[in-house]
């Protein structure tokens, strides 16, 4: 018996002698009056046991069968199971073989056959708390994992994240590389989807920011910052209206970064339970399952119900945004070469001021290349240029061993020594003699 069941039997017992009243019993057991006499009834019955819950020490009539616990830690303890936690581990059981249980009776279970180990909260490096963005869309973190997704059953994958600030919600694709092309085809989905977004969060990856190089043995000095030119993404963000900032460091997009964790816990185990080996599995569990989850557990709403993300209309071209963009000068034969090739524009897009001048090339996504001068786009095809001629080849050396190589350059200088040693200007023919003989000079008189 509890000390609480016995100053409740105290209580009682002074109300069966009247030494208090029913009603003071009640007001300090804090039961009502009906509950006492109930309990006094039952003092006179069972005696002092009349205080204890009549289910003590009996099994519950809501307990779980033994046999679903064995069966259920028996799954679990299974190869794609393995490092599951108590919620996850819940979930499954739940959707996959129809055993209700609740977190806490998993993780007992998990405990009992040594699945699980609970671990001890320690106080981590304190980091000053962000609120966050009022509206949808007013700021989206922007980051790439390169974590072992398929764990060796496929390929390397990439996983392209966007996180609202304000709502958590997530968009995402798994790529094969890390690339500006890459993440130009995850922002073009975004954009196809919820629209222009007020600005982007990003860290300073060199896709994002072009850093100024500078020597090593530079004198460390304060310098100007000079501006540099911006990068392919930086480019079609500002067409775009989208504005763009980097993080200084993982902290301040940390939305982004703990979405990573909570992905590379849940989703890889999710993965590796439907079996997916592919790109194009990993992108189809991921619409599928992961993000619907993620868009009914873990989205929040707004503090204001304005979404600042804004449509896109006919002014914003996705492709020639969206592209690699250079320029190329046209030159007096209105041909320009760009990656290799002469491209010759065609006579109908020929206008005045067009030779010599500064056209924009788009590389774009889907492989085609297009040329804008001005606000219109030019007619164009692959020029071959013609071979030249009058160019002889060159001719090759002939190759020889050092030992004939030696050899010879020895016979050469002897040769030379033998002519130096047997000429003798006095014995030799009088200049005005050979100029005669040449007949470039008339004999003197």
């Amino acid at each position: 018996m509890s000390q609480r069941d016995r100053d409740r039997l105290v209580v009682l017992k002074k109300a069966k002698e009247r030494l208090i009243t029913q009603r003071e019993a009640s007001m300090e057991l804090e039961v009502s009056v009906r509950q006492v006499r109930r309990l006094l009834r039952a003092l006179g019955a069972r005696g002092d046991k009349a205080v204890q819950h009549g289910g003590r020490g009996k099994a519950s009539n809501r307990r779980i069968a033994a046999s679903v616990e064995s069966k259920a830690v028996e799954m679990l303890s299974g190869g794609k199971f393995r490092e599951f936690g108590p919620t996850l581990a819940a979930e499954y059981l739940r959707a996959e073989h129809g055993i209700e249980v609740s977190r806490e009776t998993a993780r007992q279970w998990m405990m009992r056959a040594k699945l699980w180990k609970g671990k001890r909260k320690t106080v981590s490096q304190v980091h000053q708390w962000r609120p966050r963005r009022s509206r949808s869309g007013e700021l989206v973190q922007w980051d790439t994992s390169s974590h072992d997704w398929l764990e060796g059953r496929g390929e390397r994958l990439y996983l392209i994240a966007m996180i609202d600030d304000a709502t958590s919600r997530l968009y995402a694709r798994f790529v094969r590389q890390d690339t500006t092309e890459e993440n130009m085809k995850v922002l073009w989905g975004y954009l196809n989807k919820y629209g222009r977004p007020a600005a982007f969060y990003t860290d300073k990856a060199s896709m994002f920011q072009t850093t100024e190089r500078r020597k090593r043995d530079e004198p460390g000095v304060d310098k100007d910052p000079r501006e540099m030119e911006p990068t392919q993404i930086e480019r079609a963000l500002r067409e775009l209206g989208i504005g763009w900032s980097a993080a200084h460091s993982p902290q301040a997009k940390g939305r982004v970064e703990r979405s990573f964790r909570t992905g590379q816990d849940r989703l890889v185990k999710g993965m590796r339970v439907a079996g997916v080996n592919t790109l194009e599995q990993a992108n189809q569990y991921l619409d599928e399952h992961y993000l619907a989850w993620w868009d009914k557990t873990l989205t929040v709403v707004p503090a204001a119900a304005d979404d600042a993300h804004r449509p896109l209309d006919k002014s914003h071209d996705l492709a020639a945004s969206l592209s690699h963009v250079e320029t190329r000068v046209v030159r007096p034969d209105y041909t320009f070469s760009f990656g290799g090739t002469l491209f010759q524009i065609e006579r109908g897009s020929i206008v005045a001021g067009l030779r010599g001048s500064q056209v924009r090339v788009e590389h774009r996504l889907d492989g085609t290349i297009a040329a804008r001068y001005q606000d219109r786009y030019l007619e164009m095809s692959i020029c071959n240029p013609r071979p030249k001629v009058g160019q002889q080849p060159a001719k090759t050396p002939r190759l020889r061993s050092a030992a004939a190589g030696t050899a010879a350059n020895a016979a050469d200088a002897a040769a030379r020594r033998k002519w130096t040693e047997d000429f003798d200007l006095k014995k030799s023919m009088p200049v005005w003699k050979a100029a005669q003989a040449s007949g470039n000079k008339p004999e003197p008189s």
